[in-house]
């Protein structure tokens, strides 16, 4: 069965995003050390207009689809990116985003956890959780791995890791790096009881 990853950024406090929805600051820290790792390890988490730039064609080696809220959605469309991840399935989860503008993109309306069940139960390659905090939290039962880029800045206040009822669940850790420029990245896979 295919897996469900959340790979998403943070502040050290567990903000992806400040309050107002402020996530660029989070990007000054970046390097090209930190960039060519992340490069290496989930080439194909990159939009598609950045994977020319860092020599990625059109083939993906881990995963196949993407799933977002409209939120995660939205400022790459307001950019003009109406497809920003066309090396992928793309899905969109929103209530209030009625029609898709553009046709490699689907906009899914109904209950995410179904959806996540139905794209798992097919053929292919890993799923791609990319955010935001709501939709990460109506899918915390399916995510089967976190990768957490923690980025060395406290927010204060902000949107959460997760937007979720109190139910802790227990996580494995598979794999973590230290980078100069002060980025952690962690991998976690969750510990089932089944």
């Amino acid at each position: 069965m295919r897996k469900l990853t959340y790979y998403i950024g943070m502040t050290i406090d567990g903000c992806i995003a400040g309050p107002n929805d402020e996530f660029e600051f989070m990007f000054s820290v970046l390097d090209e050390e930190y960039s060519a790792a992340m490069t290496a390890s989930w080439p194909d988490m990159l939009p598609a207009h950045v994977r020319p730039m860092v020599g990625l064609g059109a083939d993906n080696r881990d995963y196949d689809t993407i799933v977002m809220g409209r939120g995660t959605y939205e400022p790459g469309l307001k950019e003009g990116f109406t497809s920003p991840y066309s090396h992928l399935e793309q899905y969109v989860v929103s209530k209030s985003l009625t029609t898709s503008p553009d046709p490699d993109v689907t906009v899914f309306s109904g209950d995410p956890v179904e959806l996540v069940r139905d794209l798992k139960a097919r053929e292919g390659k890993g799923i791609y959780l990319c955010g935001g905090a709501n939709l990460a939290g109506q899918l915390r039962a399916e995510i089967d791995e976190l990768v957490v880029k923690i980025y060395p800045f406290v927010a204060g206040d902000g949107i959460r890791l997760f937007d979720a009822a109190f139910s802790p669940e227990l996580y494995e850790l598979k794999e973590s790096r230290t980078f100069k420029n002060g980025a952690v990245v962690i991998r976690y896979t969750k510990i089932t009881t089944d």
